[in-house]
């Protein structure tokens, strides 16, 4: 039952999202930026790491360069080879030569380094809820690359941070055991405390 509802919720959500035009787009990427900058880690930590939006995902190039601003360290996601659905994360500055993946998604062609050495981490979604349950496109490969932080108790390292539009939202939806719950949620209307909504 749980993945007929989530496949369902996949092809809702990535059909409204992919319906939304260019205005629309630009300005929840202002919103999600001004909803970030509430986040004291975003403003500080020096290695954040991002995507690069694909299939209507919410751009976040007004962050990359707020980080830049900053004289932090902006990272995309590539895949890892020796590990099957796993990423690693190498820096990326405008203009950088990129690949492309095997998903037709570009990556740095940096040195690249673990999950584990990111301070924050801004991943896409589907759909989502304010407890940080997290709905991806299906490939698993943010479950399985943050999977260390399944049994963590309180915050860690990296933080996680699901960004997408408001309208992403839902009531409650349904998990998985591989899933790994998020910190915290900027949509262009609000930064959610997902530990805050848990214990609610």
């Amino acid at each position: 039952m749980n993945t007929e509802i989530r496949n369902r919720l996949r092809a809702e959500m990535s059909a409204r999202r992919g319906a939304l035009g260019a205005a629309a787009r630009i300005a929840a990427a202002e919103g999600v930026a001004r909803s970030l900058e509430q986040l004291p880690e975003f403003m500080v930590d020096p290695a954040v790491a991002g995507y690069w939006a694909v299939r209507g995902e919410l751009p976040l190039n007004l962050v990359v360069a707020s980080l830049r601003g900053r004289d932090q360290h902006y990272y995309l996601p590539i895949l890892d080879d020796s590990t099957p659905r796993a990423l690693r994360f190498a820096e990326y500055r405008i203009g950088d030569p990129l690949k492309t993946n095997r998903f037709g998604i570009p990556e740095p062609r940096g040195a690249s380094v673990g999950a584990r050495e990111m301070d924050v981490v801004l991943l896409p979604l589907l759909a989502f809820d304010a407890c940080g349950n997290r709905l991806g496109a299906g490939g698993g490969f943010y479950d399985t690359t943050f999977s260390f932080l399944r049994e963590r108790a309180g915050t860690a390292k990296p933080l996680l941070v699901g960004v997408g539009y408001a309208f992403q939202q839902t009531a409650a939806l349904p998990t998985e055991a591989w899933d790994v719950p998020l910190d915290y949620l900027a949509t262009e209307k609000e930064l959610i405390d997902c530990a805050e909504a848990r214990a609610a």
